[in-house]
């Protein structure tokens, strides 16, 4: 029997119980979706993985990218899945029909991609980089470029790239040195190189849509200059595709994720690259957003689905690995049991489970704003824009860190197994590693969290992000079980309010070095939060599905939610007690100033 490395039950009840996706459907632009389709894409999609992506994850990772003569070969499975996925319409899943799109919700989405992550993370990068790719086409692109890139892009025969990073520009954007020069026909030629960029190119990609920050001569300095060009591999010259000179100089060889070639690319090297500016000059970096803050989401989520596939993977060795006997038994004639009944792996798979699902969560709640926004107008859909822009950093963040920790405590589980390649957790806990890094690093997140997100409209997100929050706590209180974990919210609540009036005057008098100086640790404490949060929630739909009668199967299912409920409550949420400490602590240890010696 196949290692599961995901549970449909819970993916169901996180959809269509805690997230309501079926009063979605109500709306026209969802009109033509039902239940019963929306389960058939989620039992698709798991064929899908099962199929042409789980069974190549570790053969993948054993038999990495390769750069020779200037072409970077992939995993024979990569090209197989990509045609597929074109063809079953994963990657255009969200694309308005008008586009041959199934205009699905964005919560399908994200359940299909974490579904992909667990099975394949690496594989699952390059059709997920070509949707976010075509997303941001489709918003500011001209209805030229929409008919020519679009079908190629959804058919998975084309790649799309985010080509961002510069050698000496990183998460400094302002300090991009790509160069645009107009050739007085409406075309630019690019100049410059791009590092790091996922799915680059690689033999089997017929052609690679690369989306580029460049500067065009003479655009202010800074961000405020920076435009966005469609650059493709190869331009379309009459009928005929020719090579556009954007070459391979290097390919980089990851301590995990290897199924996703990530390249170091040269643009214009012999003065023939021609780009095409998307939407409006000098405003790429607003419009790259759009990718940056969908790929952010996804991130995420795919932090969980490794987490996830971490979890069973332990839950499977932890029930059929003997050792020991219980502590209270010392009689060595007493068969020995499994791990599973000791109380320290216990402890262990608990909180694997309540990082995994928390996180998926959150997660789902932020494509839940996502879709509200695409059925809204107005200030309702303002409003939705707010709570979305509030999460993104946080659905980022939390789920990446902590899935390092959950991944770890997995391979605590296997003893030296985890350590070795005989078991997946040693290729997961190399995977996971660079999510906390992929766009924008838990630094930069804490400091959008809190330096920009939560001060925004005199705070207005953040109020409404409460007024969501104290829902659920009223709807946890119409259960007596409950009650306590409602308060335990509501004081963490308050420990958040308690660090923002303390660090407040600091932002206010333009002390923003000091404002920031613990933002990763104010990230920290959202986040316990936040996932907090959505552990009541689920706490509440899982005690009234057994108030409701649920049996058997269902009712063990159920069971389990408030369990981990319970464990997040008493085992997580207690280390807000230190953070809150730190966070209002007056001691700085961190500012330097010029005239301080550096004991570091």
């Amino acid at each position: 029997m196949a290692r599961s490395y995901y549970s449909p039950q819970n993916l169901s009840f996180l959809l269509f119980e805690v997230h309501e996706l079926e009063d979605l459907l109500s709306s026209p632009h969802f009109e033509h979706l039902d239940r019963q389709s929306l389960e058939m894409m989620l039992d698709s999609a798991k064929q899908m993985a099962d199929t042409f992506l789980f069974p190549h994850y570790e053969d993948m990772d054993r038999n990495e990218p390769q750069l020779e003569n200037g072409n970077i070969s992939v995993h024979p499975s990569v090209r197989p899945y990509l045609d597929a996925a074109g063809e079953a319409g994963w990657i255009s899943l969200t694309a308005p029909l008008d586009y041959d799109g199934m205009q699905a919700p964005g919560m399908m989405n994200a359940a299909a991609n974490f579904i992909f992550s667990a099975a394949n993370n690496g594989a699952v990068q390059l059709s997920g980089l070509t949707n976010s790719a075509a997303n941001l086409l489709r918003s500011f692109g001209t209805e030229e470029q929409k008919r020519y890139f679009l079908p190629q892009m959804f058919a998975g025969k084309w790649q799309g790239t985010m080509a961002l990073t510069e050698p000496q520009a990183g998460s400094s954007l302002s300090d991009v040195t790509t160069s645009a020069t107009p050739r007085g026909d409406g075309s630019y030629l690019i100049k410059g190189q791009k590092i790091y960029i996922s799915g680059g190119d690689y033999i089997g990609a017929e052609n690679v849509v690369h989306f580029v920050l460049a500067r065009i001569d003479g655009a202010p300095k800074g961000t405020k200059g920076i435009s966005l060009f469609v650059v493709p591999k190869y331009r379309k010259e009459g009928e005929n595709l020719v090579f556009n000179d954007v070459t391979v100089a290097g390919l980089y060889h990851k301590m995990g994720q290897k199924g996703s070639p990530a390249t170091h690319l040269m643009y214009g090297e012999k003065g023939d690259c021609v780009g095409h500016l998307l939407g409006e000059a000098n405003r790429g970096l607003a419009h790259m957003f759009q990718m940056m803050n969908e790929a952010r989401i996804a991130v995420g989520i795919g932090a969980s689905a490794i987490a996830s596939a971490a979890y069973y993977a332990s839950l499977e060795f932890a029930h059929q690995r003997p050792q020991g006997r219980p502590l209270n038994n010392k009689d060595l004639n007493m068969d020995q049991v499994t791990i599973i009944n000791h109380p320290d792996v216990r402890r262990m798979l608990l909180m694997q489970k309540a990082i995994t699902e928390g996180s998926m969560s959150l997660g789902l709640q932020a494509a839940h704003y996502a879709d509200k926004i695409d059925v809204s107008e107005g200030e309702e859909k303002e409003h939705y824009q707010m709570l979305l822009d509030i999460l993104t950093p946080v659905v980022k963040t939390y789920p990446s860190e902590m899935a390092i920790q959950s991944i770890s405590q997995g391979m605590q589980i296997l003893g030296g197994g985890g350590f070795c390649k005989d078991f997946p957790l040693e290729n997961y806990y190399r995977d996971i590693r660079i999510y906390a890094i992929y766009e924008g690093t838990t630094g930069i997140q804490s400091q959008d969290l809190l330096g920009r997100k939560v001060t925004m409209k005199n705070g207005l997100a953040l109020q409404l992000l409460s007024a969501e929050i104290l829902q659920t706590m009223t709807d946890a209180r119409t259960f007596d079980e409950l009650k306590p974990y409602a308060a335990l919210l509501e004081e963490n609540m308050g420990r958040i309010q308690q660090v923002l009036t303390h660090l407040m005057p600091f932002a206010m008098k333009g002390d923003v070095e000091r404002y920031l100086a613990d933002a990763n640790l104010f990230m920290e404490l959202t986040g316990i939060t936040l996932i907090a949060w959505q552990w009541l929630k689920q706490a509440t739909k899982a005690k009234q599905a057994l108030v409701n009668g649920a049996q058997g199967s269902d009712a063990e299912f159920y069971q389990s939610k408030l369990h981990t409920m319970r464990y997040f409550f008493h085992y997580e949420v207690p280390k807000s007690l230190g953070l809150t400490h730190r966070l209002l602590d007056a001691t700085t240890l961190t500012l330097v100033e010029e005239s301080d010696t550096v004991f570091i």
